[in-house]
């Protein structure tokens, strides 16, 4: 898997019937990578109906993958990658088993070390938004071969703050997708928000 644009969108709750049409705008507008959370009601449904539609170079994973359970459930269904909210190694053993990659949740510098030590293709430091890029800033001293991705309170606002930091990637939703425009089903207006998103990655 090759994250060449470093944005994963994050679809928790999507309407099933929607998703095709947004899938395929956010996927035109630019985004090379989004999630169907596994808390969204029929999560393992939508992503197998959906993947004869991802374009060649784009990735359909599944995230809140929190245990070995919820990981089968989610290679089952076709998943791409994997994004857990914390660190089990359980879940990436058994992804890596699968050749699928897995972006695994910490918080703390411990946590940061082990997910990585597990075999984590990425790293997920959520919730960020409680301690913003400085945090990210001061994990990337100890951690600098690590790639970490920004999840929790990422806007276009610090988006620039956040790489600037050294991530590697970052995780959005409404901030990406717009809330209005997911509210609403406006695809014209989720397309300009993906647009704008993307287009303030380095």
């Amino acid at each position: 898997m090759d994250l060449a644009v470093p944005v994963i969108g994050i679809l928790r709750g999507i309407d099933e019937d929607f998703f095709p049409d947004l899938m395929a705008a956010a996927f035109e507008a630019g985004l090379q990578a989004m999630e169907v959370t596994m808390n969204t009601a029929g999560a393992e449904r939508i992503v197998g109906k959906n993947l004869s539609r991802v374009p060649n170079g784009k990735y359909l994973g599944i995230g809140t993958v929190r245990n070995l359970e919820e990981a089968r459930k989610a290679v089952g269904a076709g998943a791409a990658f994997l994004v857990s909210p914390n660190t089990d190694s359980r879940v990436i053993e058994y992804a890596k088993g699968q050749n699928v990659p897995v972006i695994a949740g910490a918080f703390s510098p411990t946590e940061v070390y082990a997910a990585w030590s597990s075999g984590a293709w990425m790293v997920k430091v959520f919730p960020c938004g409680l301690l913003g890029p400085s945090y990210i800033r001061e994990l990337r001293g100890p951690f600098d071969g690590i790639d970490l991705v920004a999840v929790g309170g990422v806007n276009l606002e610090n988006l620039r703050g956040y790489f600037d930091a050294g991530v590697r990637a970052v995780g959005a939703s409404s901030a990406l997708f717009g809330k209005t425009a997911l509210g609403e089903k406006d695809l014209k207006k989720l397309s300009g928000h993906v647009k704008r998103f993307v287009g303030a990655c380095p």
